[in-house]
């Protein structure tokens, strides 16, 4: 069973950091892009950073350049997520997704698998 399991999150005061993992598992996804996105309450999803799995290209929402990094260790078959400066409306629920193909999208559709989320909640 392919599965996708988030973790990490939790409560930070604004400026704080936190670093968030994606373990997959039942698969490899050596040929798939890998992203994380995020959703707050009574929002859309939207992509927050990407990463090419063989490639190591970055790519990030501009709301979060400059403070998050998208990483991957492809021997243990994670994406990590350091966050860093992290605002009030950094929080949301995070989501990783494993992508139809190698290239990052910022759109939802071009992902099939998703893991279940982790919350992150910054205060002010």
């Amino acid at each position: 069973q392919v599965q996708l399991v988030e973790s990490g999150g939790g409560l930070v005061q604004a400026g704080g950091s936190l670093r968030l993992s994606c373990a997959a598992s039942g698969r490899t996804f050596s040929s798939s892009a890998m992203a994380w996105f995020r959703q707050a309450p009574g929002k859309e999803r939207e992509f927050v950073a990407g990463i090419r799995w063989s490639g190591g290209s970055t790519y990030y929402a501009d709301s979060v350049k400059g403070r998050f990094t998208i990483s991957r260790d492809n021997a243990k078959n994670t994406v990590y997520l350091q966050m860093n400066s992290l605002k009030p409306e950094d929080t949301a629920v995070y989501h990783c997704g494993a992508g139809r193909g190698v290239a990052v999208t910022t759109r939802t559709e071009g992902y099939y698998f998703w893991g279940q989320g982790t919350q992150v909640t910054v205060s002010s």
